[in-house]
């Protein structure tokens, strides 16, 4: 342990710390003519006043005290325990949840002789805790090497060990996420690999919404195994009628079927449906004999209207995207063929338009009237100028040379008008650049940016994709993509996932953002009617006074119900302008909601629902996946291990050379001027001086 005093100022400085304190001293004691003292008096207080005015100075050089210490780190274990509930799934669950546990503790506390040991349980999160209850419904186990990499950087880490079945149905896959390790990773095999006798609806694929008096398709996925010979029937139920019922037969041991059928959509609104499939005797578990899905039934079509001014792969990605979606009607023309009314649409898409060739005056003009919402894609053949005079809530100015920047997105978290997936989040930093118009970019107060832009590696608040309601009596919605590209972006989403769903749904979304017709009146809440189970359920409302001015001064209010009618109340938080609402996670099911304000003397309700889709993805596969392990451990240096061994771990552990505290020196810098002590120290002193001056009787 060792103390330095150091000054960010030169050595010097000191010397004419002290030349001030002899200096100041002389003059006080020596020259001045008006003090009556002994030699020796005068000598003991020139040397307190010299003592005290060199530490004052030298205090005012803002010295710091250099703490040097040496550090040990004993080297880290992690322990990442699956909490999922495939772990229980199999016929050792009650070794596992009393057994393997106590067994497990027993390890953990062996460890902790000799090591720093750190206990995390993963599922569908992760958490720093040393209880286990195995009732995760999803299983990410990239979660756990994501939080080493971004909690335990640059420690030392000795080992990690893994407890899981290998089994995940969530995130990326771990093999390919331990490249960061420098450290070996044990793998502790759990669950079973037997293949027990099991029937399990796999899937079922439908679309999301369908339209009144059409008919919906649905693919179901059945999986049986060990069920040779066996038959089962396959129904789908609503409002406990049967709408469909079809028999299996199941002639290997391990026999997929998928069965297609299509529905009448003869309702409308939000309608539930249940998949069955009946169990045959002797299942290991029949928590994957059924499922249920929703459709929202619509009788409304939404006409989208697409203009550009050349042909552009982004026109036919956009289209192709919003096709995909029975709600949508698309319709695609070049500015110069395009004859017919805008009225008969309710959003509008203009891809690099206005531009100098076709400026739309017209269309623009016409709109001012009507006020359907339009999504503005830039470009390099965008008239910016008369981009700018349309009120979007975004100003760019250029030099008129249409130069154009390559940018990437950088996402906003804070976005508050739909919800952002964690997939959008993860392939972010992958998505290619946009060509965005290069010049000076300025926004107004009421726009909410979901991607900013990445110029050059810098990441800054322009915005590359926005959104704004202009300042009109209808709030009309303006979305606008500041860049061409999209096209590219779906390459690489399939590229990476082998489909293009998320950037589907960022346009998706986009577009229905702008084709909902906005919701009149002083209150509005906008919500997103699926939620996952384990998925945020969140709002966002709006309050206007009488001159339609936003306010967010009265309290707002939400009461949601479940199906038993049993109350949940929440209180909105306030933002900068508006409210927002996180209701945490709730149980799966459908819900309804009330919403109210008070408004000087009058109270406004807004209602609605949503539902919450249970996820019993941990009942599809039961099966042990311990080659997964072999490798994970394998590639990092380390081993596989079952629950009988972990005395055998435990040598293993101990008996590395590389696994090993390691020592470094840690620096701390205190102020000088805080010590409490130094504060005593020129008390003393001065006091010291100010007696010995009385006591001889001067002053």
């Amino acid at each position: 342990m060792k103390y330095l005093i150091k000054t960010e100022y030169p050595f010097w400085f000191i010397i004419i710390c002290i030349l001030l304190g002899v200096g100041f001293s002389i003059i006080l004691y020596f020259r001045n003519k008006n003090f009556n003292f002994t030699p020796s008096i005068k000598k003991i207080l020139f040397g307190i006043r010299f003592i005290s005015i060199s530490i004052i100075a030298f205090l005012l050089l803002s010295p710091l005290i250099e703490h040097l210490t040496r550090k040990i780190e004993k080297p880290i274990i992690i322990i990442a325990q699956d909490n999922s509930e495939s772990i229980c799934l199999n016929k050792d669950s009650s070794f596992y949840r009393t057994q393997y546990l106590k067994n497990l503790n027993g390890f953990i506390e062996q460890l902790k002789e000799k090591y720093d040991v750190k206990t995390y349980s993963f599922g569908n999160t992760v958490l720093e805790r040393d209880t286990f209850h195995f009732s995760d419904k999803l299983t990410d186990i990239s979660l756990i090497m994501d939080e080493l990499k971004s909690v335990y950087a640059n420690r030392n880490i000795g080992a990690l060990v893994l407890a899981t079945d290998g089994i995940y149905n969530k995130g990326k896959n771990p093999l390919y996420m331990t490249d960061f390790a420098d450290f070996p990773i044990y793998s502790m095999a759990l669950g079973d690999t037997t293949i027990y006798k099991d029937i399990r609806i796999s899937s079922v694929n439908h679309n999301k919404s369908a339209f009144m008096g059409n008919k919906f398709p649905v693919e179901i996925v059945v999986q049986a195994k060990k069920c040779n010979g066996k038959t089962s029937k396959l129904s789908i139920i609503k409002d406990k009628e049967i709408l469909y019922s079809q028999i299996l037969d199941f002639n290997s041991e391990i026999k997929t079927q998928r069965v297609f059928l299509e529905l009448d959509a003869n309702k409308s609104g939000l309608q539930k449906y249940n998949v069955i499939i009946d169990p045959i005797d002797g299942e290991i578990t029949t928590l994957n004999n059924y499922q249920s899905f929703y459709i929202d039934i619509s009788d409304k079509k939404q006409n989208i209207l697409i203009l550009y001014h050349a042909p552009d792969p982004d026109i036919s990605t956009i289209k192709q995207f919003l096709e995909q979606n029975d709600n949508y009607q698309v319709s695609v023309f070049q500015a110069a063929d395009f004859t017919g009314s805008i009225t008969n649409y309710h959003t509008i898409i203009l891809h690099q338009l206005p531009s100098k060739t076709y400026p739309i005056k017209k269309i623009l003009e016409s709109n001012k009237t009507f006020n359907i919402p339009i999504l503005y894609i830039l470009g390099e053949k965008s008239d910016i100028a008369a981009f700018n005079l349309q009120l979007t809530g975004l100003q760019i100015i250029t030099n008129n040379k249409n130069s154009l920047n390559e940018a990437r997105p950088v996402i906003n978290s804070a976005f508050p008008l739909f919800s952002i997936e964690h997939d959008l989040v993860e392939i972010t930093d992958d998505l290619p650049p946009l060509d965005a118009p290069f010049g000076n970019y300025k926004t107004a107060k009421s726009t909410n940016t979901l991607f900013f832009q990445n110029i050059n590696a810098v990441p800054t608040q322009i915005p590359l994709i926005l959104f704004n309601n202009t300042n009109n009596t209808n709030n009309t919605k303006i979305a606008v993509i500041a860049g061409t590209g999209i096209w590219k972006w779906k390459l690489m989403n399939y590229q990476k996932n082998q489909n293009y769903d998320i950037i589907q749904n960022v346009i998706k979304k986009t577009i229905q953002y702008l084709s909902v017709t906005s919701e009149k009146g002083l209150f509005r809440i906008s919500n997103t009617t699926r939620f996952n189970e384990y998925e945020q359920i969140e709002f966002n409302a709006e309050v206007y006074n009488q001159s339609d001015e936003l306010i967010n001064t009265p309290e707002v209010t939400m009461n949601i119900y479940n199906k038993e009618n049993k109350i949940y109340p929440f209180t909105f938080n306030k933002t900068s302008n508006a409210y927002h609402l996180n209701a945490g996670i709730m149980p799966a099911g459908e819900y309804k909601y009330e919403g109210k304000v008070k408004i000087g003397d009058s109270t406004y309700t807004k209602k609605g629902f949503f539902y919450i889709i249970a996820l019993n993805k941990e009942s599809i596969t039961t099966e042990a996946n311990h080659k997964l392990l072999y490798n994970i451990a394998h590639n990092n240096n380390g081993q596989l291990y079952y629950p009988s061994q972990f005395d055998l771990l435990l040598k293993e552990i101990n008996k590395r050379d590389d696994i090993k505290s390691v020592s470094y020196n840690q620096k701390q810098y205190i102020d000088l001027i805080n010590l409490f002590w130094v504060f005593v120290i020129i008390l003393i002193l001065l006091s010291s001086e100010w007696f010995l001056r009385k006591w001889t009787g001067n002053y």
